[in-house]
């Protein structure tokens, strides 16, 4: 067989593993060093098997992965979800749908110490939910708002779906973090503006406002709260000026995570630790083993001839940058649908992302859309991975139904967001361009 033949052959034979449930790690590493040794030799493939890996683990540019992991599990063990969300509460019991917007900003806030979208979803379903059903908010809308808005956590830093970009393509993992700042607040704006159109088309989506808080109730919201917030700043503004590399961003955020988490519960670290510990070393190994398969697949694919190839195909379909970044918000639209994130981001982002190059996009915005087009990706039916999470944590009297009408009207908010975001490319590379360090 021809090289091209073989990893064409290879492309093909992951999606179908992937389809039928094969850890996507090994499907990608197998098929990496099958293709390898009939495309170029033994020799090549296992020598390939010896040193990348221990590549991959022993960069130090890559100790941010598992530093914003550990950041994120302790932030949610420790009740950090709890002080966010009740004081935006407390804030917002004037605004008609108060609850709903109270979700989207402390989910934003959540989201900046906090790098993964599922933890997110979960964590404001076991704590948001039971109040607005409590106060009669319908569940259809209640439970879409929760799975939305925590896929926040892919685009506000510290984001992993941004790190694992910035990994494959081999692109600055401080610009891309600090350029996802304005397109999450963005999406935050767009999301508190819809929700607030849709509450005034439709009362009976949101009951009556209710008392406003006391302000005592206002300013103990504030004294719990301050600190997160300290922290959420000092992590941009020392990855934004240079004061810290990435890498020391997710050593200080971890640090200071662990230190609220001992004000929060006083010292009583079995309450909080050992969890977090253990669901970071777990997460952790799983998004290396993810990354080794898929740079063995990567290196298989371009040996063979591959990525030439389909560069040269995209090139005579699409005939401008325009035309291409359609075409590629169409594909990862679909193929959203049926894999998930990461999956998709591994698969595909080697093939992608060299085709870009070819139309002269900026590598940061381009990380932009992909990251964005992700959190569509998990609200998106059937295989949203938000939508899974949340779903394991609904009452009885929730179905799979009310889930699907609820998130809709949030895709078309993401829609806007997405359009709005390939109009004005400024958006995404001003803060970078401007970055000090």
């Amino acid at each position: 067989m021809e090289s091209l033949t073989i990893g064409y052959t290879c492309v093909g034979i992951l999606l179908i593993l992937l389809f039928a449930g094969v850890p996507v790690a090994a499907a990608m590493g197998l098929l990496g060093i099958a293709g390898m040794i009939l495309a170029v030799s033994e020799g090549f493939a296992f020598g390939q098997l010896r040193t990348l890996p221990y590549q991959v683990t022993s960069n130090y540019g890559y100790a941010v992965l598992p530093l914003f992991v550990l950041m994120g599990t302790i932030a949610g063990a420790s009740g950090m979800t709890e002080r966010l969300f009740f004081a935006t509460e407390a804030w917002m019991r004037r605004i008609r749908g108060g609850l709903y917007q109270a979700v989207v900003v402390g989910s934003a806030l959540f989201a900046a110490i906090n790098g993964s979208t599922t933890v997110s979803a979960v964590l404001f379903m076991r704590l948001a939910y039971p109040e607005m059903l409590k106060y009669g908010y319908p569940r259809s809308l209640s439970i879409g708002a929760i799975a939305a808005t925590g896929s926040f956590a892919a685009m506000i830093p510290p984001s992993i779906t941004m790190v694992l970009y910035a990994i494959i393509c081999e692109v600055s993992v401080g610009q891309l973090l600090i350029a996802g700042i304005l397109p999450g607040i963005l999406t935050a704006a767009v999301y508190l503006i819809g929700i607030g159109v849709i509450v005034r088309l439709r009362p009976d989506m949101a009951p009556p406002i209710r008392e406003a808080a006391s302000p005592a109730v206002k300013l103990k919201a504030i004294a719990e709260t301050w600190p997160i917030i300290l922290l959420i700043m000092t992590i941009s503004v020392g990855i934004y000026t240079g004061l810290f590399a990435p890498s020391a961003a997710g050593a200080v955020g971890a640090v200071g995570c662990f230190v609220l988490a001992l004000w929060i519960f006083h010292g009583r670290f079995k309450a909080w630790l050992p969890q977090a510990m253990g669901d970071a070393a777990s997460v952790s190994c799983i998004i290396f083993g993810i990354l080794i398969g898929g740079l063995l697949y990567s290196r298989m694919i371009v040996v063979t001839g591959v990525i030439d190839d389909f560069v040269g195909i995209v090139g005579a379909i699409a005939s401008t940058k325009l035309a291409f970044l359609v075409l590629v918000c169409i594909f990862y639209l679909i193929v959203g649908c049926f894999l998930d994130t990461t999956s998709m981001m591994i698969v595909t982002l080697p093939f992608i992302f060299p085709a870009a190059m070819q139309y002269d996009i900026d590598p940061i915005w381009f990380g932009i859309l992909i990251v964005k087009l992700v959190e569509i990706a998990v609200i998106t039916p059937p295989v949203g991975l938000n939508l899974f999470a949340v779903m394991s944590v609904v009452d009885k009297q929730t179905t799979w139904s009310h889930l699907v009408r609820g998130v809709t009207p949030f895709i078309f908010l993401e829609m806007i967001v997405l359009l709005t975001l390939v109009a004005f490319p400024e958006i995404s590379t001003w803060l970078p361009r401007t970055m000090l360090g």
